[in-house]
């Protein structure tokens, strides 16, 4: 984490690896249970800088977007300041990190930005190569910033892109990758992980600039009929992540019924030493669909999927994959999980009520702790992010909501 501000939270899924890990518990089931919701269009994700600092990306809708950063206040969550609106073009969920000097980082669209984290003002800007959203990025532990571009069906593969934190410039040529890439990039060190629509990648970051690891290449895939997928999670020496992500442009605000392949969505693991790659089926049904990352229990030996095409979660043996629960819900989000008290941080959409809720689950045995409407009707495909105490914030593409646990 050298490369983010010492905070606890300074950039989506807590860092670079992803393990969306949350240190300390929410004693979830103790206390009363309030949440707090702010309509704010297209919300991202939020990042914590010094205490009481607590920042927001979000952008329009349309075509030609803009973006914009807002300083929030972490009870009331209105804005106490906002920065101009950030060009970007091409719609694209993006990203917004804290750099170890203290700026903040955006990249969203085609652009990436450096803001002051005082006053929130463009320090600097850069127009990335291509004509397509640039789904945010990763910071190596070099300080360098890594994004690449989000290409659909039918594009030429995506380039990896090393950025100079200061000036936003590339630091070398671009990495043509082998395929085109959707999910987000995830790093270890200097190590960055791309998930093509086929198989994982490796590219090593040197003062020479970028190499692809020709000797890491696992299909990922196989022959299992399933479509791409999404971010992955770097857990000691595995990897893992969710296949059948496509058709993520089916979400209606829902995902549930949305996913059109005949093929079951699977947990995947990946050694990252031997390429060598397992899989379990989260359900077994057709219609699976994801557009998010599982997390990873190394205390209690458990890794949690998910398939929000058919609204089931499911916790499996981290050595053996063998199913450990299983439940109905609708979730659809990135997660938190509490290393200390193993509480499960998740959403369940009600479509009935086109009403989104906060449900915190023992992750141990899928045990439901606590549920309270987040106050957003738009089923969370986004950033949770934990608060300074026992409280929580989750984004939706309606607003951003902040759960809080036990009186204040």
């Amino acid at each position: 984490m050298s490369g983010y501000w010492p905070s606890s939270w300074p950039a989506e899924d807590g860092g670079p690896t992803r393990t969306q890990l949350v240190a300390g518990s929410l004693d979830s089931d103790e206390g009363s249970l309030t949440a707090t919701f702010r309509p704010l269009v297209a919300t991202t994700m939020l990042v914590r800088r010094d205490p009481g600092e607590l920042y927001v990306l979000a952008h329009s809708l349309g075509d030609d977007t803009v973006a914009w950063v807002e300083q929030i206040d972490p009870i009331t969550l209105e804005a106490t300041q906002r920065s101009a609106d950030l060009a970007a073009g091409p719609m694209w969920p993006g990203g917004l990190a804290v750099h170890a000097d203290g700026h903040l980082i955006t990249v969203y669209g085609r652009f990436a930005h450096r803001l002051d984290p005082i006053d929130l003002t463009v320090v600097a800007a850069y127009e990335l190569p291509r004509d397509r959203p640039y789904n945010s990025f990763v910071i190596l532990e070099s300080g360098v910033i890594a994004t690449k571009d989000f290409a659909k069906d039918g594009e030429q593969p995506s380039q990896l892109l090393a950025l100079d934190p200061e000036t936003l410039t590339p630091l070398a040529d671009p990495l043509d990758l082998p395929e085109r890439s959707i999910a987000r990039l995830s790093a270890s060190g200097d190590a960055v992980y791309l998930v093509g629509d086929a198989h994982l990648w490796r590219a090593l970051w040197t003062a020479d600039g970028w190499t692809l690891d020709e000797s890491f290449s696992p299909a990922y895939l196989g022959d299992t009929g399933a479509t791409y997928g999404w971010d992955v999670v770097i857990s000691g020496e595995r990897a893992w992540l969710l296949d059948n992500g496509e058709g993520s442009e089916r979400y209606s605000g829902t995902m549930r019924g949305r996913g059109e392949n005949d093929a079951p969505l699977h947990l995947v693991r990946v050694d990252l030493e031997t390429g060598a790659v397992r899989r379990a089926e989260v359900c077994g049904r057709p219609g699976g669909l994801v557009v998010n990352p599982p997390v990873v229990d190394p205390q209690r030996g458990v890794v949690v999927g998910y398939d929000s095409g058919n609204g089931v979660i499911t916790g499996f043996d981290v050595d053996d994959l063998s199913v450990r629960w299983r439940r109905d819900q609708n979730h659809a989000s990135h997660l938190l999980l509490y290393e200390g008290s193993g509480e499960l941080v998740t959403h369940d959409h009600d479509a009935e009520r086109m009403a989104d809720q906060l449900v915190v689950l023992d992750v141990a045995t899928g045990r439901e702790r606590a549920r309270v409407d987040t106050g957003s009707p738009l089923q969370s495909v986004l950033f949770p992010t934990p608060g300074a105490h026992r409280d929580l914030y989750s984004a939706s593409f309606a607003g951003i909501s902040r759960i809080a646990f036990g009186d204040e």
